[in-house]
């Protein structure tokens, strides 16, 4: 199989296997909220659609994001081409898994069922797909981390982003690993199925919020999973306006600046899924915290909200001084 161009431009020199994995899985995404609206199915409370729904809008947003950001790389592209292959196939099994458990009325991930072949099947492609695409995600973190992909202000907000990405799957591998539940309850079918571990923390099903699902009854690991995972869509968002509003704004032409601001950002975020992963550990929903939880909510945002103010302020002092600025590029 060709590679791609070694110096590639434009969308349709994005990594074309995980390009084709997000658009499958947008499409997913939208017959899934069709079978939200037309079938009246449920399993613990929600949808038997929602799950597929929720997993194909995630891994189309962030296969997307990956596919731009492989042709960003000067070093390691071939091996990140074949990973990010290894990558996009694992992400269309795993969900497909997750989809047909879901057309047919029972649970997907933590199903001990030993009686149905279909399930047993599928249990390799739930129980070890997630490793693959987590192994492919370090890869690809190690990759961007020796090299520099762009700008001070983009290369800051692609390692921030893969570090929470990458961190965002691993956290639910440990409650996964340590949390062991077993229980039977009913799927849409009528039929009682024997479950191990959960998602909950304190009540492994909890429910309730609305279409994340995520517990109101107790902790929850897709929390910070959330967070953490499109942590990196927020920060390029934040890069790319950053870069718009420079044409304008002389103090934000030095991409160090912009880069800080960045990093502040980032700051953010890591400090919101600490509190989050923090909250759910202790068995806390997120709509329910106590004080100790808002304490840390409001410490992460006020050290977030003064380095970010520093930065605006000594920026637009250095511009205002006429100072000479280095390093002004406003590459993306």
């Amino acid at each position: 199989m060709l590679l791609p161009d070694p110096a590639p431009s434009g969308w349709r020199a994005w990594h074309r296997p995980l390009a084709v994995c997000a658009a499958l899985l947008a499409a997913l995404t939208v017959l899934c909220a069709v079978g939200v609206a037309l079938d009246d199915r449920t399993l613990l409370g929600e949808s038997v659609w929602v799950k597929p729904l929720k997993f194909g809008f995630a891994f189309a947003l962030y296969s997307g994001t990956l596919a731009w950001l492989l042709t960003k790389l000067n070093r390691g592209r071939r091996l990140a081409w074949w990973v990010g292959t290894v990558f996009a196939v694992a992400t269309v099994a795993e969900v497909g898994a997750i989809t047909v458990q879901a057309a047919r009325g029972t649970f997907s991930h933590f199903n001990a069922d030993r009686t149905d072949p279909i399930t047993l099947a599928l249990v390799p492609i739930l129980t070890f797909g997630v490793m693959v695409i987590v192994i492919a995600q370090l890869i690809i973190a190690v990759v961007v981390l020796r090299q520099r992909t762009g700008g001070r202000d983009l290369n800051r907000a692609i390692r921030a982003g893969l570090g929470l990405a990458t961190a965002g799957m691993i956290i639910p591998i440990y409650w996964m690993v340590t949390g062991v539940h077993p229980r039977t309850v009913t799927d849409a079918n009528g039929d009682d199925i024997t479950m191990y571990q959960g998602h909950g923390i304190g009540d492994p099903d909890g429910h309730g919020m609305f279409l994340t699902n995520w517990s109101v009854t107790g902790g929850d690991f897709r929390v910070p999973h959330f967070f953490a995972l499109h942590g990196i869509q927020v920060l390029l968002v934040l890069t790319a306006v950053l870069i718009a509003l420079s044409a304008r704004h002389a103090w934000l032409r030095d991409e160090r600046v912009r880069s800080r601001l960045v990093g502040g950002a980032a700051l953010g975020c890591w400090g919101l899924v600490a509190v989050v992963t923090w909250q759910a550990a202790r068995g806390q929903s997120l709509i329910h915290p106590d004080g100790a939880t808002f304490g840390a909510f409001a410490a992460v945002l006020l050290l977030t909200a003064v380095v970010t103010v520093r930065v605006i302020v000594t920026a637009r002092r250095v511009a205002a001084s006429g100072e000479p600025r280095a390093g002004d590029r406003t590459s993306w």
